[in-house]
């Protein structure tokens, strides 16, 4: 298959460009703005039918929460505006697409995991725009499958895990929130089911992926002090309130995996083993 993969220069992006090696089955087009302005719907039809893309990775999002809620058109452009592109142009091939998206589409008032079937409830800028990208992929592509997913960091680009081990090297003391509670990703993991979806086949439905488990982002933070070997730098819990932003965020945003453990015949790793892989791979 030849298949278009964007946003190739992020974390997820690079993590999969990483597997592709181990793919040679399939020819992948790795584009990031540079190659491809998928804002540009004319640019976007004539790649797709150029190259003859069977199949769409979109990886590309404005992920920028706090800035989203100031910059609400660009944010809507990539967001929802440039999947329905997207999606529309793989239908005219009778392709798939696999979208990328977001807990952000909840708003995080529950208390038992999140499943596929909860209706969406965003409340901030990022997440009411990822919810309507997902509506319009699922509108114009029929082979779409939706996969959101949490707390993504990588060896790849800036992320918590690597803002903290930095700061837990520079500074005596760190206040993490406590009281946001979900589950971290690593995006190499995420590749791999991608990959592993790819190669069984695009099973149309909306899923969820992140690691095993539920943490806070102040356990999330001792975790990473601990297997990095930062012991000089004192974590102390805070709350949501001593740490004002201007987007909401969700208080809890566990996903449940059931769904997409059972389609695929997946096992997905805890987040600690994940992480602890990932910082090894950082030292």
């Amino acid at each position: 298959m030849n298949i278009l993969i964007t946003g190739c220069n992020g974390q997820l992006g690079n993590e999969i460009q990483l597997l592709e090696k181990e793919n040679q089955q399939h020819c992948f087009f790795n584009t990031d703005v540079e190659e491809l302005d998928i804002t540009n719907q004319l640019a976007v039809e004539q790649y797709v039918a150029q190259n003859k893309i069977d199949g769409i990775i979109n990886c590309a999002a404005y992920t920028a929460v706090d800035k989203a809620e100031s910059n609400k058109e660009l944010c809507t452009s990539l967001n929802t505006v440039a999947p329905a592109f997207l999606a529309a142009a793989i239908e005219k091939r009778d392709g798939w697409m696999i979208h990328i998206s977001t807990d952000y589409v909840f708003n995080g008032t529950k208390h038992t995991p999140y499943v596929e079937a909860d209706t969406p409830c965003p409340n901030s800028v990022y997440g009411n725009t990822k919810l309507a990208g997902e509506l319009g992929v699922m509108k114009f592509c029929k082979k779409s499958m939706i996969i959101r997913t949490a707390w993504l960091y990588s060896t790849f680009g800036n992320n918590f895990v690597k803002t903290m081990i930095k700061l837990g090297k520079e500074k005596d003391q760190l206040g993490v929130i406590f009281d946001q509670i979900g589950t971290p990703t690593y995006a190499r993991d995420l590749a791999k089911m991608i990959m592993t979806a790819v190669n069984q086949g695009v099973k149309p439905d909306i899923y969820h992926f992140s690691n095993e488990g539920v943490i806070s982002w102040y356990d999330f933070t001792k975790a990473i002090h601990r297997i990095a070997g930062i012991t000089t730098c004192h974590v102390k819990p805070i709350h949501t309130t001593e740490y004002p932003t201007p987007a909401s965020r969700p208080a809890y945003s566990v996903l449940d995996k059931s769904k997409i453990k059972k389609a695929y015949g997946v096992e997905i790793p805890y987040w600690e083993e994940s992480l602890a892989e990932c910082i090894n791979l950082l030292a």
